[in-house]
C-alpha cells in the first residue's frame, strides 16, 4: 500500500467539492432558467454538503459491517457508503432546490439530473486523481 499525504486528500476533497458545486449551479440554472437561482442553490449546497459530509463520515466511522460478515475495508462497505452519501446528497439538493425556488418539482428535477451527472463527474475525477501522483510516495503500488 502506498503512503499517501493528507494534503493529497485535502486537495482531492476541495477539487471534488468545486466540481460538485459547479455541477449543481449549472443544473439549477438550466432547470430554472435563472442564473441567480443556480448560484443560490450551489452556494447553499457548498455549506450544507460540507456539514452533512462530516456527519456522514462520523456515522460511517462507527458502522460495523463485520456483524453482517463484511470486512471493515471491504467493497461492500464502500458501495454502501457511496450509496448512502448519494442519497444524503440528493435529498440535500432536493430540499435546497425546493426551498430556494419555492417549487418542490424544481428541487426534484435538479436532484434527479444530479444523480447522473455527479456519478459521471465523480468517476472522471477519480480517474484524473488516479493518474496524478502528487502526494503518493510509491507509484508502483498505487
Amino acid at each position: 500500500m502506498p503512503k499517501v499525504s493528507p494534503i493529497r486528500h485535502i486537495l482531492k476533497a476541495i477539487t471534488w467539492r468545486v466540481i460538485g458545486t459547479l455541477d449543481t449551479m449549472f443544473l439549477s440554472w438550466l432547470i430554472t432558467g435563472n442564473a441567480m437561482l443556480g448560484l443560490k442553490v450551489g452556494l447553499a449546497e457548498l455549506v450544507t454538503k460540507m456539514i452533512l459530509y462530516y456527519i456522514h463520515e462520523r456515522i460511517w466511522y462507527r458502522v460495523d459491517l463485520t456483524k453482517f460478515g463484511a470486512k471493515s475495508d471491504s467493497r461492500k462497505r464502500h458501495i454502501f457508503k457511496t450509496i448512502s452519501w448519494r442519497v444524503v446528497g440528493s435529498i440535500d439538493t432536493f430540499v435546497l432546490g425546493w426551498v430556494i425556488t419555492g417549487n418542490p418539482f424544481t428541487g426534484a428535477k435538479i436532484s434527479v439530473f444530479e444523480i447522473v451527472t455527479k456519478m459521471i463527474l465523480y468517476y472522471l475525477h477519480e480517474r484524473v486523481w488516479y493518474r496524478i501522483k502528487f502526494g503518493v510516495s510509491r507509484e508502483d503500488e498505487y
